[in-house]
């Protein structure tokens, strides 16, 4: 097995089971007694991979002890089932949806474990993800309420206006459990400035087979896409987010000039580079030449990957809201105005955090912005070891 040399035992062997080439598999964890199984399986359900640890394990009888398979088998049955609950829901919610005439696009979760891992057990996934057009908001939170969903933070009207201009997504709570769907009305947040076009994801979309029926889906261009700025917004802390990522490149025949002119309009080339270069360097993903073509176009991307490697067998603790994070963030992107814009936006663009400090009257909403500032400031410079 190869792995980075800061990578410990643990973290190499799921890099390992997690691979889409699994020719070199090791023939033992450790040539020693040290390996350690609990931190393995810690690890494995922090990365979202145990089932696909599950199954490279389990053609490998010999490869670790009786009862960390029967763990591993327990955990993955546990996850199979709820995956089929949660398809179950998923088709409940996309009926309901087509009853009020609100198109809709399923995102990650059962598609993407069909589609490109092909078994909806394989890929572990806690809630549900939706897309809609941003005008069909208020809409699908009505429509949603006949089926007893309701969001789970509420916002005051003055709230929910601020809300639908700068953030991306409802939580709701439902029969099923507490914030189990997600519906989105973009990709990110506005102050990340990464302006996907919702309109076009909905024309460039196909259909796919899911479980007996037929929904709809981004593009595999699109899918790619969305799915490279979502593990940039997490700076890819979970294996997993990685593994979708290699999936797609190797499953869904995508057009790398779409794909190099969309990132380049979108200004995230750098992220997209990044994202490949650690699907192959970690995960053994083939990178077709046009791929790679971008990858080197960048002298940036390899100090990245870098930087982001080391970060991996330590991810649990990495801190998202921290001084390093957002100078992450900068560092990704290529554009001195989107750079310019992502710091304007963070710090000017109150939110629920702050509306929840004090309840102001909307004609002082301005106020918000000050309050926005010394949270910021507060989150970002306390004392963190990350």
């Amino acid at each position: 097995m190869t792995r980075n040399a800061g990578f410990s035992a643990e973290f190499a062997l799921l890099v390992a089971c997690c691979s889409l080439r699994k020719e070199e598999f090791p023939e033992s964890p450790l040539p020693g007694n040290d390996f350690d199984w609990t931190k393995t399986l810690e690890l494995a359900d922090h990365h979202g991979v145990t089932p696909l640890m599950y199954r490279a394990l389990s053609d490998r009888p010999n490869f670790a002890p009786a009862e960390v398979l029967e763990q591993l088998r327990s955990r993955y049955e546990h996850i199979a089932r709820k995956n089929l609950r949660f398809t179950a829901e998923l088709f409940r919610i996309l009926d309901c949806l087509e009853m009020h005439a609100i198109p809709a696009i399923p995102l990650k979760g059962p598609v993407l474990a069909e589609t490109v891992c092909g078994d909806l057990a394989l890929r572990d996934f806690s809630d549900l993800d939706v897309l809609i057009n941003p005008q069909d908001v208020v809409r699908t939170k009505v429509a949603l309420l006949t089926l007893a969903y309701s969001v789970a933070a509420p916002l005051s009207d003055a709230e929910q206006r601020a809300y639908l201009a700068s953030g991306y997504e409802y939580t709701f709570d439902g029969p099923a459990g507490r914030n189990l769907l997600e519906v989105q009305w973009n990709i990110l947040p506005r102050f990340y400035a990464v302006a996907f076009d919702v309109a076009e994801l909905f024309s460039n979309s196909g259909n796919v087979p899911l479980c007996g029926r037929t929904v709809r889906a981004l593009s595999p261009e699109d899918l790619f896409l969305t799915l490279a700025v979502h593990a940039a917004k997490h700076a890819w802390v979970r294996l997993h987010w990685l593994r979708d990522i290699a999936g797609v490149v190797e499953t869904q025949g995508l057009d790398w000039t779409t794909v190099t002119q969309r990132a380049r309009e979108l200004g995230i080339a750098r992220i997209t580079g990044v994202s490949l270069v650690l699907a192959q360097r970690l995960l053994d993903a083939n990178l077709p030449e046009e791929a790679q073509t971008l990858c080197m176009a960048d002298e940036e991307i390899l100090p990245l990957v870098e930087s982001i490697e080391q970060e991996l067998p330590n991810a649990q603790k990495y801190n998202v809201e921290s001084l390093r994070y957002f100078r992450l963030m900068m560092r990704l992107r290529e554009r001195w105005v989107d750079r310019a814009r992502f710091l304007w936006r963070l710090a000017s663009t109150p939110g629920p955090g702050e509306w929840g400090v004090i309840r102001l009257p909307e004609s002082l909403f301005p106020l918000y912005r000050v309050i926005r500032l010394f949270r910021l400031a507060a989150r970002t410079f306390r004392p963190q070891g990350h």
